[in-house]
């Protein structure tokens, strides 16, 4: 290790002090300069939300949407203004000022298509053909507990576009698909100021658009709040270490420009950031405190010894720099698991962050290597920062661990036993609303739609007929209608809606508007009679429900926000059902849309957690064996770094907290960090023995020069994601507070047992 590369580059480097004299300024102006033109490219960086982010790659499930998108447009189209009235709805004024937003809202960019119950009527059948009758006469008072019991007969509308209680209306818009954030800003604020205009400030709002405008902006703030609050803990916590405000200012510097230059790199690159963007500040900015001390630390031990500065720079270089160069690839390895998820959300937080901790490393070693030297060594020295206490202490533990090998190893032993009873009782029952911001509009809006009406959830159903057949036959939606009684038993279940909607409306019509005609016509001939009226007067309506070349139908509706578990049981149940009490020689059934492909992504996660560790366990392993070159050694250090993993699995288990998605880069986040602590303390170690010091002269050297820097850099690392408690986005909140107290395990475990492990083993 010391006759490497890497060493032979900075013996070059530091050999002369006019050279490095030069190559300081060098550097300092070159990372002054990337700064600037770092700076110049924020204004590029891109924030997005997108459901789809969150779909699982290559799933069969995912190409059949597809499929089903090119036929149908997406599920998610939808934006639903719920519009409060005290003490109902049935007030005129009101009725009136909701009719005129509904009508404005027609003429609103991004809207194909508007409905409300002030704009929509019953069709009725008379002598002279079709005509129509308004389900609220606006301008007959008289007549609204009339209109209101024909709307509770009927049930089509009730918790659609009135809830139960009627105390608030809806205005159901069909928008545009795949609308960005600008798009969705445009026609939020068009809805916006046509409610105040309209004199309607009691609202709540639902939808994709929403969700995109409101999720993104929480991600604005995130990495706002996160970027100052991480800055100035680390800033106190360096302050409190070293008490020397030129070191402290110099390490703020470094991790600040380390920060900037990343962030700026994302932008240069054109990298969109989505709900995983608020952990770059304080990953960026822990890792590099993290190379930051460990750098630090040596050269002031040896300033304090008494070695000049150039070369103390160079040793420090020497001793740290390679033992920190593999800890940073070890640690961007462990992101770069994450390129097993089968979610690119996830992939992309994996590339972008295992890139971070390349670019703070490098700007460490060049950028606070030039800056320390360029201190005088009494600014440094005469601190003290040093403190004898720690020795202290620390060889106080070492001597712990010698006399107590037995107790350690049983604790161990009752730890991971916990830890695999944890990870068994972990679930995956995750539900939307978690993952919103807490005490935020969209999360009140949320809650009040899944209260009062149908839900959020889009769900899909695609109708195919086989052996010939129509979808468009009467038999098939004989069995079409088999199925929406079906659905109609299930409470999270509501808003159903298919392609025999315009038959039972023309049934009904054809009836005097009788609820009790509000069915499929019993008989063939009825049926194509209304389906000839359908296709004349609702082709509109019926293209949303049947493709072109009448191969496969459409069924869709709204789901209650009940949780992945249950809902899979929900799904299971309709396939089941559709397997055995419909006729499949007839059709074919397949439930689809986003909500299934978001659920599914808890049966991806475990499997490929499992697989990215493994790679990354071998990555790592083939690593250490090649620094290390010694096998036995390498076994040691693969325990203290697989029973953190455990332990974060474990207390997700006790806390019933669900996996999902963002939680899977808690394992990536552990497993690449918590193995540098290992790196150093057996870098350490193996350098003392390989300097001719017997095993516990070498374990008293590696506590006295390394312990430190270790506790450190937990207690930096602990705080720092103890920020993330700071977050109003609850998976943040439950994400650093896990890591948080994880990091500080994996740290007990190299301190007690690692030193257990070296003496029996070794």
């Amino acid at each position: 290790m010391k006759n490497g590369k890497f060493a032979t580059e900075i013996d070059f480097i530091y050999s002369m002090k006019v050279n490095f004299g030069f190559l300081k300024k060098l550097f300092i102006v070159l990372f002054v300069l990337l700064g600037v033109l770092a700076a110049s490219k924020l204004d590029e960086l891109q924030f997005s939300f997108d459901f789809s982010q969150f779909f699982p790659e290559e799933d069969p499930d995912l190409a059949f949407y597809d499929k089903y998108v090119e036929e149908f447009g997406t599920d998610d189209n939808f934006l639903l203004i719920a519009v409060k009235n005290k003490p109902d709805v049935l007030q005129q004024d009101f009725l009136k000022s909701f009719q005129a937003f509904s009508e404005e809202s027609k003429t609103f960019e991004y809207v194909l298509e508007s409905s409300s119950l002030t704009s929509l009527s019953y069709p009725l059948k008379t002598s002279f053909g079709y005509t129509t009758l308004p389900i609220i006469h606006i301008d007959d008072p008289s007549q609204y507990q009339k209109d209101w019991n024909k709307i509770e007969e009927d049930s089509l509308f009730i918790n659609v576009l009135v809830d139960e209680k009627r105390t608030s209306l809806v205005l159901a818009l069909q928008t545009e698909d795949n609308l960005d954030y600008k798009q969705s800003e445009l026609l939020l604020n068009s809805i916006r100021t046509s409610l105040k205009e309209h004199n309607l400030p009691d609202y709540h709002i639902l939808g994709r658009a929403f969700f995109y405008e409101a999720i993104v902006e929480m991600q604005k703030s995130e990495v706002l709040t996160t970027t100052i609050v991480a800055s100035i803990l680390v800033f106190i916590i360096l302050l409190l270490v070293y008490r020397s405000m030129p070191v402290v200012l110099i390490s703020v510097f470094s991790i600040a420009m380390s920060l900037l230059l990343f962030m700026g790199l994302l932008g240069w690159l054109g990298k969109e950031l989505n709900a995983m963007a608020a952990f770059y500040p304080v990953l960026m900015l822990i890792v590099g405190t993290s190379d930051v001390i460990h750098l630090t630390d040596s050269y002031i031990r040896k300033l304090q010894t008494g070695i000049p500065r150039y070369k103390a720079i160079k040793s420090s270089l020497r001793e740290v720099g390679m033992t920190t160069l593999l800890t940073s690839i070890t640690t961007a390895v462990g992101f770069v698991t994450l390129l097993s998820s089968r979610l690119v959300s996830i992939q992309e937080f994996g590339i972008n962050a295992a890139i971070g901790v390349l670019v703070a490393y490098i700007t460490v070693i060049f950028l606070t290597g030039s800056l320390l030297v360029s201190i005088p060594e009494k600014s440094l020295i005469g601190r003290k920062s040093i403190s004898e206490n720690w020795v202290k202490y620390l060889l106080k533990l070492n001597t712990f661990t010698k006399n107590n090998p037995k107790s350690i190893i049983f604790g161990t032993a009752v730890f991971t036993t916990l830890c695999v009873v944890g990870i068994y009782m972990v679930q995956t029952n995750q539900e939307l609303k978690n993952t919103l911001p807490a005490e935020s509009k969209i999360a009140k809006d949320f809650d009040y739609f899944q209260s009062n009406f149908s839900g959020f959830r889009p769900l899909e159903i695609a109708v195919m007929s086989t052996e010939g057949n129509k979808v468009t036959d009467f038999k098939v939606a004989q069995e079409i209608e088999k199925l929406l009684t079906y659905l109609k038993t299930f409470k999270s279940i509501g808003n159903v809606q298919s392609a025999n909607l315009p038959y039972k409306i023309f049934n009904k019509a054809n009836n005097l508007n009788s609820a009790a005609y509000f069915t499929l016509p019993s008989d063939e001939k009825t049926f194509l009679k209304y389906q000839k009226d359908a296709r004349k007067f609702g082709r509109k309506q019926l293209a949303k429900f049947i493709n072109a070349d009448e191969s496969i139908a459409r069924i869709n509706g709204r789901l209650q926000d009940i949780g992945t578990d249950k809902l899979k049981v929900v799904y299971s149940d309709i396939d089941n059902f559709t397997k055995t009490q419909l006729d499949t020689s007839l059709v074919a059934i397949k439930v689809t849309g986003k909500s299934i492909l978001l659920d599914k992504n808890s049966e991806y996660i475990r499997s490929s957690l499992l697989e990215g560790l493994l790679y990354g366990l071998l990555l790592i392993g083939v690593i250490m064996a090649f620094v290390f070159r010694d096998i036995k050694i390498f076994l040691i250090s693969l325990v203290p770094n697989v029973l953190p993993i455990l332990f974060a699995g474990g207390m997700l288990g006790f806390l019933g907290i669900p996996l999902e998605a963002s939680l899977s880069v808690v394992f990536a986040i552990v497993f690449g960090i918590a193995v540098d602590d290992t790196i150093h303390f057996l870098g350490k170690y193996k350098l003392g023995i390989s300097q001719g010091l017997d095993k516990e002269a070498a374990l008293e050297k590696t506590f006295a020069q390394t312990g430190r820097a270790l506790v450190i850099t937990t207690i930096i690392l602990f705080f720092g994601f103890m920020v993330m408690l700071f977050s109003i986005h609850q998976p943040s909140v439950t994400i650093g507070l896990i890591i948080s107290v994880t990091l500080v395990t994996a740290l007990i475990l190299d301190l007690l047992l690692l030193p257990v492990l070296l003496r029996k083993l070794i």
